[in-house]
């Protein structure tokens, strides 16, 4: 397995620079880069295995935001961690779970995962993991990677596993608030 490890001071706070819109600019929006990242590119670098270790190492919490999700070892990371007590809970985009027959959705609702479902928006396309976001270190997980086996083995993606930053991970947590606020949740063994 390939991965790449980084510490980050000045470089975060370019990133986040570069990639606001030239209209809407506001510099409270900028966060200085702490902590540390570690980088996949798939295919070849093994982004589904960083993903399983940080929601393996988790201590309190996993809030997951999903648009398409069938990687099983990653659905299986999040039913181990609801077994050992966490807080797991999942907002998935309604179209993908309905438009593809082997997504995981049904069984970590039947393991007892709460899922909800985002139907405010044409397509809730985030691809994002906030891991014990109030813990010393917390862990925020986003890139172009569903979580799914077509991201890991066929498409050209790109994953962010960034620990340390606190501020970054509230912004992320926020955000995964506002989305839940406007979800609902799924019952049942197929997860409808």
């Amino acid at each position: 397995m390939r991965t790449r490890l980084a510490r980050v001071s000045g470089f975060l706070f370019v990133l986040l620079l570069l990639a606001q819109p030239a209209s809407g600019f506001d510099a409270s929006d900028i966060v200085p880069g702490t902590g540390t990242i570690e980088y996949a590119f798939t295919p070849g670098d093994d982004a589904s295995a960083l993903i399983v270790r940080a929601i393996d190492g988790a201590r309190f919490q996993v809030l997951v935001q999903a648009f398409s999700f069938t990687h099983v070892e990653i659905a299986g990371a999040l039913i181990r961690a609801i077994r050992r007590g966490l807080d797991v809970q999942v907002i998935a985009d309604a179209g993908q779970i309905d438009l593809i027959g082997h997504n995981v959705i049904p069984q970590l609702v039947e393991a007892g995962v709460p899922v909800f479902t985002d139907v405010e928006h044409s397509a809730a396309h985030n691809k994002v993991m906030v891991i014990d976001a109030g813990a010393k270190t917390p862990v925020l997980i986003t890139g172009s990677f569903n979580f799914t086996h077509a991201a890991q083995f066929r498409n050209a993606e790109n994953l962010l596993v960034l620990r340390g930053n606190h501020e970054l991970t509230r912004a992320y947590l926020d955000n995964w608030m506002r989305h839940l606020k406007h979800s609902t949740r799924l019952h049942g063994a197929t997860g409808k």
